[in-house]
């Protein structure tokens, strides 16, 4: 199919995010980094990405969702409402994992990133734990997607590149790694958009979920907080 438009999802950090893509082209996107707002925008994003875009939804070829690791509340908005979307258009889900979208996002930036360098995306998981993996500028994993308790001697293993790290889980080990010359802080902001060449990739080949059995990708199980005596 010719110039797809697809409908791209991205909830898995406090950043609710929404991007309109045709035949890999952003055209529309919507997005706001703010905590627990999710569930009460992201139907209202989405309608202004298709009103922007000036499409309809009978337009849409398939909605592309980051599937995870990530904010256990945000992954499963993000999920329903993509999930909800394909039951009533008939069309299909397209998954792409969180911490690869991230990568593939800082790639397309205008950023240069030597052919040696190592992308190393961070979604923080509280302390000093984050999920992460390694890649290389071609998207090729190095290192695969894992919940990672970082150290002073985390990496060590990558001394001869450059590393580059980003994500909302990577600013905590600035000072940790201040002496460490090959290790450089990339600003970066998780967005749907990002999603946009791995979403197409996967619509080319026609990798698409089962929408009624598919989950996101929570890497760790959910625990829940019991209240302190006296709270309740």
């Amino acid at each position: 199919m010719k110039n797809p438009l697809i409908l791209l999802i991205e909830t898995a950090t406090t950043t609710c995010s929404i991007a309109l893509t045709e035949n890999g082209n952003v055209i529309a996107v919507k997005e706001l980094n703010e905590s627990n707002i999710h569930a009460s925008q992201i139907t209202l994003f989405i309608e202004e990405v298709m009103f922007v875009a000036q499409k309809n939804y009978s337009d849409l070829q398939a909605v592309a969702v980051s599937m995870g690791p990530g904010s256990y509340t945000g992954l499963r908005i993000g999920v329903s409402t993509a999930k909800g979307l394909c039951y009533a258009l008939d069309i299909p889900l397209i998954a792409i994992d969180t911490i690869q979208a991230m990568a593939s996002g800082l790639i397309n930036t205008t950023m240069d990133i030597p052919a040696s360098g190592l992308l190393i995306p961070m979604l923080d998981a509280r302390r000093m734990e984050v999920y992460t993996g390694v890649y290389r500028k071609d998207l090729k994993i190095v290192e695969p997607v894992s919940a990672k308790i970082v150290d002073q001697d985390s990496f060590t293993e990558f001394n001869k590149h450059e590393l580059f790290l980003f994500g909302d889980g990577a600013d905590k080990f600035k000072i940790l790694f201040s002496d460490h010359k090959n290790i450089h802080f990339v600003d970066f902001s998780t967005s749907a958009s990002h999603l946009s060449s791995l979403a197409l990739e996967k619509f080319n080949r026609a990798q698409f979920e089962n929408v009624a059995y598919f989950e996101p990708f929570y890497l760790k199980d959910f625990l829940v907080t019991p209240p302190k005596k006296g709270t309740i």
